[in-house]
């Protein structure tokens, strides 16, 4: 990647000189009014500008076909995890299903029978 970013910096940096080749043209600068320079700057940075965003646009699409080209494994390695999970959950309602009453049984018993015991480490009353 960095081959192809330094390859970018480059072709900006050839684009600058252009531009400023064409600012300074050969003609000598005593003939060009200011306004004239002026005007050869302004469009000089027009194109650099247009030069820098057709760049980004480039780039952008290379990166977003490395994105896509990347991130199909994540896909499948996603859906593979909702498939497991959708699994794991029939299981739990299911067996949720089978011995539900019996442990809402076990727990209203356990509540309502209540056997009080002293712990081991409180002594006894006399």
């Amino acid at each position: 990647m960095s081959a192809q970013n330094s390859a970018g910096i480059q072709t900006l940096l050839d684009a600058e000189r252009e531009a400023q080749r064409i600012v300074k043209q050969e003609i000598p600068s005593s003939a060009l009014t200011v306004k004239d320079r002026t005007k050869r700057v302004k469009d000089a940075r027009s194109e650099a500008q247009k030069e820098i965003e057709d760049y980004r646009k480039e780039k952008d699409e290379e990166f977003k076909k490395f994105e896509a080209e990347h991130s199909s494994g994540n896909k499948k390695a996603e859906a593979d995890a909702d498939q497991d999970a959708e699994s794991k959950i029939k299981e739990i309602k299911a067996s949720g299903g089978k011995s539900g009453k019996k442990v809402v049984d076990d727990l209203l018993q356990a509540v309502t029978n209540v056997e009080p015991e002293v712990p081991d480490r409180v002594a006894a009353p006399p």
